[in-house]
């Protein structure tokens, strides 16, 4: 595949062999899965091993999870190979919570690659690395306590105001 050189402050692409490593950065938003789509749905066409690494996110929503799926599914489609790079917390449980772990099969970093090889190890669906286990973050408020209010405090009637425990 030949790439063209572009300075995208939110995407960097390069490629070895045929192994396209593609870092995202910035927040993975509606306005930043407009920007970068049709130049990842061109990589997801035409690598034969695509690998996205997430790592410098500092957001992600539904609209960049969804452009990460499609990608997933667009390149095994084709029977290329997947990988996604992230080792943030928050976008793993973002991804397990959304029952996308098996598309998406999220790994903490890149493998090294051998020396003048493209090879790329694939990660069998479903596997999350080691010590990747569902772990619960907070504790959930007791909905049927009588005094929970799932509009929460900022969200009750007009004018009145009250702590916020």
């Amino acid at each position: 595949m030949q790439l063209i050189p572009r300075h995208d402050p939110y995407m960097a692409v390069h490629s070895t062999g045929d192994v396209t490593v593609a870092a995202l950065r910035g927040e993975l938003d509606l306005v930043l899965v407009r920007h970068l789509r049709p130049e990842l749905d061109a990589l997801v066409r035409e690598s034969d091993a695509l690998t996205v690494d997430i790592r410098r996110l500092t957001f992600c929503d539904a609209t960049g999870l969804g452009l990460l799926a499609h990608c997933a599914g667009r390149t095994r489609e084709r029977g290329a190979r997947w990988r996604l790079v992230c080792d943030q917390p928050w976008i793993i449980r973002l991804i397990r919570l959304t029952e996308l772990a098996d598309l998406l099969c999220p790994e903490p970093e890149p493998e090294p690659e051998p020396a003048g090889v493209g090879a790329l190890v694939e990660t069998p669906v479903g596997a999350l690395p080691e010590g990747w286990g569902v772990e619960p973050v907070g504790v959930l408020p007791d909905v049927t306590a009588p005094h929970w209010d799932p509009a929460g405090p900022w969200l009750s009637e007009p004018g009145v105001t009250r702590p916020v425990s």
